[in-house]
C-alpha cells in the first residue's frame, strides 16, 4: 500500500479499490510499524456510502472490528450517508473521567495504602456482574438509559457540577430504550457501577507536568496535584447492543443496495428504520456508560473521604467510542454528518457552544489514558484541528493479550510496579500482565504525533501512583 507523506505526521492513501475518499493517517513512521492490517481497514472504511472528506486514522491506530481502533469517518446524512455499528465498536461509550483531588502527592502518601485498600473493596471489577448499584427491575434500567449521569446524580450519587463537566451534560438526548433488546437489558441490570476487565482501570495519578497553565487552571488541575482517572464503558449491555444491531443491519443492507468489502462494516442509511434504531440504542448504551462512570466516581469519593478527608472534583468526562450527528463544513458548506469515532476522542475547539461556559475559551478537555505504569495526558481541542474535531484516545495496542501475558511474569510486573512506587490492586496479577506497557505503543509518541499533526495541544502529563484493575 502506498503511503504518501504529505507533511510531518500526516500520510495519505489515494483512492483505489472502490474508495470514495482518500485515507488520511496521522502518525509517525515509527508508530505505523506493523500497521498494514489496520491500514487495510482504513481503505475499506473509505468505501462506505455517503462518506465525506476522508477515512481518518489516529496515531494510536490498531486493528479492530470493521473499523480500525483509532478510526474516524463521517457520512452525509442528507445524501444517503450510513451508520455502521463497527464504527463505534462493542464497548459503546467507553470513555474516560478525570477527578482532581484537593491535595498533592505529599499529603496523599501517608494514607495511600489505606485509600488503595478501600478502593480494592469498593470498586467492583472483572468480567461478570456485580456493580455498585443493583437496579430495581426494567423500569429503573430504562430511566437510567434515558438519564445517564443525571439519573445517578438525582439519586444522590454525585453533585450538579458533575453534569456541567460531562460531555452532553451527562446524557445523550436521543436514547430510544425500545431498541434495547431483552438480552442487553438482562446483562445491564447487574453491571452498572462496575469497572469491567481488559484495559479498563481506575488509577490514582500525580500531575507531573503542566504545559498550558491557563487551561490547566480552568480545568481544575495544577502541578503536583493528585487526580483519579477512570476508564470504562457500557459493559455487557453495550456489547449486546452492538451484536444485535450488526446482525439486523447485515440482513437489511441488500434492501438499500449496499454492499461492503467486509461484513463487519454492516451499515444502513442513517435515516433508515435500522439506522435510527441503532442510533437510539447506541445513545441508551452511552447513557449507561456515563452513569457507570458516575457511580464509580461516587464510590471513589467515598473512599477518599473516609480514608483521608480528601475531596474530589470532576475535571471532565468524555467518550471515545461513539457516533454523533454533528454539523461540520464540507467543501465550504455546513452539512449534517454522522461522525463515527472509534478509539478516537471528540476535541471541540475553543469557543464551541457545546462546551461548558467556564472552560469554553480553552477548548474541550481530552483525556488520554496511558499504559500501566507509564503516563496519561490531558489535552485540549484546537482551532481547525481537522478530522471533524477528533484526536487520539490512548496508546494503542501492539500485542494481543495472550502475547502480552507471555512477555512478562506476574512476579516481574509486581516487582516493576513496586520499584516505581505504584500501588496495584488487580483482581488477578496474571490478568494484569495482559496490560504490560510492552503491549502498547509509546503514549508520549502518540500524543506528540497528535499535537504535531495539529489535532490537539498538550495541557498536562500525569503519572501513576496506584492502579485498580479488573
Amino acid at each position: 500500500m502506498d503511503l504518501i507523506e504529505e507533511r510531518p505526521f500526516r500520510f495519505r492513501i489515494d483512492p483505489h479499490e472502490g474508495m470514495r475518499v482518500p485515507g488520511v493517517v496521522f502518525a509517525s513512521r515509527e508508530l505505523l510499524a506493523d500497521a498494514e492490517r489496520s491500514l487495510d481497514q482504513v481503505v475499506r472504511v473509505a468505501t462506505l456510502p455517503g462518506i465525506v472528506t476522508a477515512s481518518y486514522a489516529m496515531p494510536d491506530i490498531h486493528w479492530g472490528y470493521g473499523f480500525p481502533i483509532g478510526g474516524v469517518a463521517a457520512t452525509d446524512v442528507a445524501r444517503g450517508g450510513v451508520v455502521s455499528p463497527g464504527g463505534v465498536g462493542f464497548d459503546i461509550s467507553c470513555g474516560v473521567r478525570l477527578l482532581a483531588a484537593d491535595c498533592d502527592e505529599a499529603a496523599l502518601r501517608p494514607v495511600l495504602l489505606d485509600v488503595m485498600d478501600g478502593l480494592d473493596r469498593a470498586i467492583p471489577r472483572g468480567a461478570g456482574p456485580g456493580g455498585v448499584w443493583r437496579l430495581d427491575g426494567d423500569r429503573e434500567l430504562e430511566r437510567l438509559l434515558r438519564g445517564g449521569s443525571r439519573f445517578a446524580v438525582e439519586r444522590g450519587h454525585g453533585e450538579e457540577r458533575d453534569l456541567l463537566r460531562c460531555e452532553d451534560g451527562g446524557a445523550v438526548a436521543e436514547a430510544d430504550v425500545t431498541q434495547v433488546g431483552e438480552r442487553a437489558r438482562q446483562r445491564g441490570l447487574g453491571q452498572v457501577g462496575s469497572l469491567g476487565s481488559a484495559n479498563h482501570f481506575l488509577e490514582l495519578q500525580r500531575v507531573a507536568a503542566v504545559y498550558d497553565e491557563p487551561a490547566a487552571a480552568a480545568f481544575g488541575i495544577a502541578a503536583g496535584q493528585v487526580c483519579v482517572m477512570i476508564h470504562c464503558g457500557s459493559r455487557g449491555l453495550g456489547h449486546q447492543i452492538c451484536t444485535d444491531h450488526v446482525r439486523l443491519m447485515d440482513r437489511a443492507m441488500a434492501r438499500y443496495g449496499i454492499t461492503v468489502p467486509d461484513r463487519q462494516l454492516a451499515c444502513t442509511p442513517v435515516e433508515s428504520p435500522e439506522g435510527r434504531a441503532y442510533l437510539g440504542a447506541m445513545a441508551a448504551a452511552a447513557n449507561y456508560g456515563r452513569a457507570n462512570r458516575q457511580l464509580l466516581s461516587d464510590a471513589t469519593r467515598g473512599v477518599f473521604r473516609r480514608a483521608a478527608g480528601i475531596r474530589l472534583s470532576l475535571v471532565y468526562d468524555v467518550s471515545h467510542n461513539l457516533a454523533k450527528i454533528e454539523t461540520h463544513a464540507v467543501d465550504g458548506a455546513r452539512r449534517q454528518l454522522c461522525v463515527h469515532r472509534k478509539g478516537a476522542t471528540r476535541a471541540f475547539p475553543p469557543g464551541h457552544p457545546e462546551l461548558p461556559e467556564d472552560i469554553r475559551e480553552f477548548g474541550q478537555p481530552v483525556l488520554i489514558p496511558g499504559t500501566l505504569g507509564t503516563a496519561s495526558y490531558v489535552l485540549a481541542g484546537v482551532e481547525h484541528g481537522g478530522a471533524f474535531a477528533s484526536t487520539c484516545h490512548g496508546a494503542g495496542r501492539t500485542m494481543s493479550r495472550h502475547q502480552a501475558a507471555r512477555t512478562v511474569t506476574d512476579g516481574e510486573l509486581r516487582a516493576r510496579l513496586r520499584r516505581a512506587g505504584i500501588a496495584a490492586r488487580p483482581k488477578s496479577w496474571r490478568g494484569l500482565t495482559e496490560e504490560t506497557p510492552e503491549a502498547y505503543k509509546d503514549v508520549d509518541a502518540v500524543v506528540a504525533a497528535s499535537e504535531g499533526a495539529g489535532l490537539c495541544r498538550r495541557v498536562a502529563r500525569l503519572v501513576p501512583l496506584g492502579v485498580v484493575k479488573g
